[in-house]
């Protein structure tokens, strides 16, 4: 328990720290973005940078891969679309009058939420600008997206007749401690979800459930119903801000400057498990077969048991907080402000976790088989009552 890993590869090519870890849809590639203002592009097959991207003017923020292209959004104030196979800059999107903190790519869409207090919609292939959201009274820090055709009843639909030219939705929240959303083809603000008190850092969402879930610098989670706009749930134990969250199978993972990870049951409100042993916050976290990753402010990455909170391994040789983590054919990409993508092996965790949970259901089965048996029995002995009795 808590064993030391040490990586498998650690690249070192960028001069600046890796803000951003991104990758591909198929999983073959691996985009990271810098603080030295490049963008590198890394083959899952054998590890190796095979693309460059030089352009910006000053530090990459945060990066997006798809298959075919990746994006890119800087200090520079902006975006730049790239050709994976050649480095070649494809598109560069100009607008923004600040910092662009944070890109999303949905469908032909590309959106952006920056420093200047907007977030705005681009057309992937035309390089212009579709639509600017206007209503924050601070800088825009996180995105999501959704189509009202995933939440909406047909006759929720009628009601908004002026927005079926196009039924996307945006998300985004703000420094300015709300969270808004936004019908895409209008830049008209759908809903403005009221009640943190600190800024919004991460959203979530859950488009099957109508479920939209933040996280703030006021210490909270909170859930709302993203038709409505009615806050569900408030989940209060952090004692610091809430840095990032992963849903997964109806149980939240939360991330925060207090040092630790919560799961919560989304359907009750429960917090059911508490991930200690981080010496700094909790900047980014990925739910893997059964095993919680984290990357944390004290240069570590770890390993728990998701269900019961067990520390499994440390991972240990980055030199400042990571970034980002990402998971790929049983490998854990590690991206730090130290300027180093590292590779580890998790072959050896998820075989162990895997034989766990194989065990723990043949426990329940046969649990669950003598049940039966019991029912059974009881149900049989009811019967032989019911005869004698003449029932």
């Amino acid at each position: 328990m808590g064993n030391s890993g040490s990586a498998v590869k650690v690249c070192t090519d960028h001069q600046g720290g890796i803000n951003w870890l991104s990758l591909s849809p198929d999983g073959q590639r691996l985009l990271t973005g810098s603080e030295d203002g490049t963008a590198r592009l890394w083959s899952t097959a054998d590890s190796q940078c095979h693309g460059h991207f030089q352009g910006h003017e000053s530090y990459i923020t945060f990066c997006h891969l798809e298959n075919e292209a990746a994006f890119t959004c800087s200090a520079d104030h902006t975006i730049r679309k790239w050709d994976v196979v050649t480095g070649q800059c494809l598109a560069i999107y100009r607008g923004h009058t600040s910092i662009v903190n944070r890109i999303l790519v949905a469908k032909d869409y590309l959106f952006s939420g920056s420093y200047d207090r907007t977030a705005r919609c681009w057309s992937v292939d035309k390089e212009k600008q579709i639509q600017e959201f206007r209503g924050h009274r601070n800088c825009v820090l996180t995105l999501a997206h959704y189509s009202s055709r995933d939440v909406l009843e047909e006759e929720e639909e009628e009601e908004e007749e002026e927005e079926r030219v196009s039924r996307d939705l945006l998300v985004t929240g703000s420094t300015d401690c709300t969270v808004k959303v936004w019908w895409v083809s209008s830049g008209r603000c759908y809903q403005t979800l009221l009640g943190h008190t600190g800024a919004v850092l991460c959203l979530i969402l859950d488009a099957p459930n109508r479920e939209l879930f933040s996280g703030s610098t006021d210490y909270t989670i909170r859930t709302w119903n993203i038709v409505t706009g009615e806050q569900l749930k408030v989940f209060k134990e952090h004692q610091g801000s809430v840095i990032c969250l992963e849903l997964v199978n109806r149980h939240l993972y939360s991330g925060s400057a207090d040092r630790t990870v919560k799961c919560w049951l989304v359907d009750t409100g429960e917090r059911i498990q508490t991930y200690k042993a981080h010496k700094h916050s909790v900047s980014t976290l990925k739910y893997h077969a059964g095993i919680l990753f984290t990357g944390s402010g004290d240069a570590c990455a770890r390993a728990f048991n998701s269900r019961s909170g067990v520390l499994q391994k440390i991972f240990r040789g980055h030199k400042f907080i990571i970034n980002c983590i990402q998971i790929h054919n049983e490998l854990l990409y590690t991206a730090s402000h130290d300027g180093t993508l590292r590779i580890w092996d998790i072959r050896g965790i998820c075989k162990r976790n895997k034989r766990r949970l194989k065990k723990e259901r043949s426990v329940q089965g046969r649990s669950s088989q003598k049940g039966s048996l019991s029912r059974l029995f009881n149900n049989k002995v009811g019967c032989m009552v019911q005869q004698e009795n003449g029932e």
